[in-house]
């Protein structure tokens, strides 16, 4: 991690991640036909689109923050790299965010791993940089990986996150920006600050 994320504050945490949209936003999103704000963004609609709390649509707009806070290469998976953006980004985002949030930022990767292994038809959703990926994150969950993820007590949740994350891969679809979920990230962040004080 960088010294700046070393200075981030409550009050800076949202102004941080809103200069990564607009900085960093318009790149690629590792094969998919979409920028990573594109898909970050259409992650947040979804949540939006299904009246899901205010912790799950800040949880699927940045469940791919860890992207741009890994000291990995950005073309790491390119090169045949796991880059661990989930628990980069859930790193950056644990002082400042609830554990729901923390947790579905965490274990989205987890999430694809143990649908892949549950679930027969989930494997055929998947596009084909999520299966590229998926080879090398491990591939399906073996049964005692499955029956620890079951006992995480979001598990629905980081589940959610992660069908809004395989849903948000739609070049043509058009979302709000960034600043549209700015002061609902800000809203979780005061209130979980607060709770925590």
């Amino acid at each position: 991690m960088t010294n700046a994320m070393t200075r981030l504050t409550p009050d800076s945490i949202v102004d941080f991640i809103g200069d990564i949209f607009n900085r960093r936003g318009a790149e690629s999103y590792l094969g998919e036909p979409v920028t990573m704000s594109q898909h970050m963004l259409q992650g947040a609609f979804r949540a939006e689109e299904s009246d899901a709390s205010d912790e799950l649509i800040a949880a699927a707009l940045l469940h791919d923050i860890g992207h741009y806070t890994s000291e990995f290469p950005e073309d790491a998976l390119e090169k045949g790299l796991n880059n661990y953006h989930d628990t980069a980004g859930a790193a950056v985002l644990a002082p400042f965010f609830p554990r729901l949030v923390v947790d579905c930022v965490r274990y989205h990767v987890d999430a694809k791993r143990y649908l892949c292994a549950t679930d027969p038809s989930y494997f055929d959703r998947l596009s084909e940089a999520s299966v590229h990926s998926l080879r090398l994150q491990g591939g399906p969950m073996s049964n005692d990986e499955v029956a620890a993820f079951r006992k995480n007590p979001h598990l629905k949740d980081i589940l959610q996150v992660r069908f809004w994350d395989d849903d948000g891969k739609d070049p043509d679809l058009e979302t709000p920006p960034f600043t549209h979920y700015a002061p609902i990230l800000q809203h979780v962040v005061d209130r979980f600050c607060a709770e925590r004080d």
